[in-house]
């Protein structure tokens, strides 16, 4: 493996951008872009004593890319995880003969490995945190009733339920896990709590069993036992038994489901309870990139019903899901709708509508931030009334959209500029060794340049006469941005060959003359050139190829 070069050496993050290669590049394209660059780079081209040791430095880095990507070993691990890979020890000793894939294969399962054991050090803590409200008496208010009522007849909004629980997970052994688990329970000033410990074990790579033991100040203590099995790669089983010791005695439950692959998106499920509250049921569910269907039906006592639901997901960057949903029984029926977004980068927010009757209407929020679920079900009204149901859907959406647009945009605008603020602050210093580095190689690029350009205009051939690299501003809502372009027009003119000039689809960063101006902010390639007498002009993406002389970059002479 190449060796590290020195504190006082050049570096370069990305050998494929230096070496001006695809990712896919075969052995020869690695060796034709090597022997350019060595007889660019070449330290007897130079007289100058610091140009010939700069030359010198570039030609070393050069031939330590080189050296890494055309080693098949080296390069495998390369593609993976990048220089730090090269730097792990005991990779020399490695059988010469494995395949590329076959390192990869084992540096991810290294790397799985290393993930395991750090996640055994870890805890998954798991949340929620549920508050019930009592908002009828925005509508089922009789005004009488409120005539000399000191308050001057507002309407009262109580809390009547709350609910937290909280888990969190410890890993003993590469197979047992303990899981503690505790819940508050409050309701209308009555109200309890309860504390599991759960013990989970792997058994095969087939199945798994826990045992969980529970107190509580309302329900007894508890003992219980799961299992979970693969029969076959399509089809599974789960089996849970419990007891529940109470004033009223010992009440046993059981409860089995049997699931199978319909096909690639479906699931069957077959369940039947035995206990406090018997019942069997069997679902459908369907889950695809756009949408997600559930059909069930249950019988049982006290509750039987029919449900289908419905939800489709938008592609978009939010991850904007709307939801409908019928349930139908013997308690009644309730029909509900409703949305969730993802609003940052860990939190996605819900509200759904709850029209049943005899339940009435409820306005549920919900928002998920992390593995933290905090719930707020209000209930409006215990009557179908059009209003209510207006102001749960309209209300909502009308107080997101202003809560988006005067309060999560700005926030986030404002955190995504000081983050860059400060990744270009750290970055400062690494910037200006870059932009010497870059000087350095256009000064040693001139004479060959010159050559390139006079070969190139006794055929009339491509030149570029100007190019810049870096943050354009377009968008005219943008004027008062500053662009921040760097003149890259000597180091893409030294890549012309042929009057043909090939980029690959590699940040433009790690060329030879090139540097990052703007680091963390988007990036693109603007190019003025002239080929056979005529203008051509191409603006391009940072990581986007490119190839020219291309007819569709001419410039129309009334332009």
């Amino acid at each position: 493996m190449a060796a590290a070069l020195g504190e006082d050496e050049i570096e370069n993050d990305d050998y494929y951008s230096l070496l001006n290669a695809r990712r896919e590049a075969t052995q020869e394209e690695l060796k034709a872009s090597y022997r350019r660059l060595c007889m660019l780079y070449h330290p007897d081209k130079h007289r100058d004593p610091e140009l010939k040791r700069q030359a010198e430095q570039l030609f070393n880095l050069v031939h330590q890319a080189y050296e890494v990507l055309s080693d098949p070993q080296s390069r495998a691990i390369y593609d993976i995880y990048g220089k730090k890979g090269l730097e792990v020890e005991g990779w020399e000793v490695v059988e010469r003969k494995r395949t590329p894939a076959e390192i990869r294969e084992e540096f991810e399962r290294l790397q799985r490995e290393r993930e395991e054991r750090r996640l055994q050090q870890r805890t998954n803590p798991k949340g929620t945190i549920s508050v019930g409200v009592d908002a009828t008496d925005l509508f089922d208010r009789y005004e009488e009733d409120y005539e000399d009522a000191p308050s001057g007849g507002f309407p009262q909004i109580e809390i009547n339920r709350m609910h937290i629980s909280q888990s969190i997970e410890a890993p003993l052994t590469t197979a047992d896990t303990a899981v503690l688990s505790g819940s508050l329970s409050t309701h209308n000033g009555n109200g309890g709590g309860s504390i599991n410990l759960t013990l989970r074990r792997v058994i095969s790579a087939k199945g798994w069993g826990e045992l969980e033991l529970g107190a509580g100040d309302t329900h007894g203590p508890l003992l219980g036992m799961k299992l979970f099995r693969n029969l076959t790669p399509r089809c599974f089983v789960t089996a849970q038994c419990g007891l529940q010791f109470s004033s009223r005695g010992v009440r046993p439950g059981v409860t089995t489901v049997l699931a199978r692959h319909l096909d690639k998106n479906t699931m069957g499920y077959l369940q039947w309870r035995w206990g406090v509250q018997s019942a069997m049921n069997t679902s459908v569910v369907r889950d695809t990139k756009t949408s997600h269907f559930t059909l069930a039906l249950q019988l049982g006592i006290p509750h039987s019903f029919v449900m289908m639901s419905y939800q489709y997901k938008f592609q978009d960057e939010d991850q904007t899901k709307i939801k409908g949903s019928v349930k139908s029984g013997f308690f009644g029926t309730v029909v509900e709708y409703g949305a969730e977004r993802k609003i940052s980068q860990h939190s996605v927010l819900g509200a759904t509508v709850s029209i049943g009757v005899p339940q009435g209407v409820s306005l549920k929020i919900k928002l998920n931030r992390a593995s933290q679920t905090y719930f707020f079900p209000i209930h409006l009204t215990d009557q179908l009334l059009p209003s209510a149901v207006f102001y749960a859907t309209v209300g909502p959406l009308v107080f997101y959209l202003a809560m988006q647009r005067l309060v999560v945009i700005p926030y986030v605008r404002a955190q995504k500029e000081q983050e860059l603020e400060k990744q270009q602050e750290n970055a400062a210093s690494e910037i200006a060794r870059r932009k010497q580095e870059a000087e350095t190689a256009v000064l040693l690029m001139q004479e060959s340049v010159r050559r390139i350009i006079e070969a190139e205009e006794s055929k009339m051939g491509l030149i570029i006469l100007n190019a810049w690299y870096g943050k354009f501003v377009t968008d005219n809502s943008r004027r008062h941005e500053r662009a921040k372009v760097i003149d890259v027009t000597v180091p893409l003119q030294c890549l012309v060959k042929d009057s043909k000039l090939i980029l690959t689809e590699t940040s433009k960063a790690g060329l030879p003359g090139f540097y990052d101006p703007c680091v963390g902010e988007e990036k693109g390639l603007k190019l003025l050139y002239q080929f056979r007498g005529v203008m051509h002009q191409v603006l391009s993406g940072d990581t986007e190829p490119l190839r020219i002389p291309k007819q569709s970059h001419r410039i129309d002479a009334d332009t």
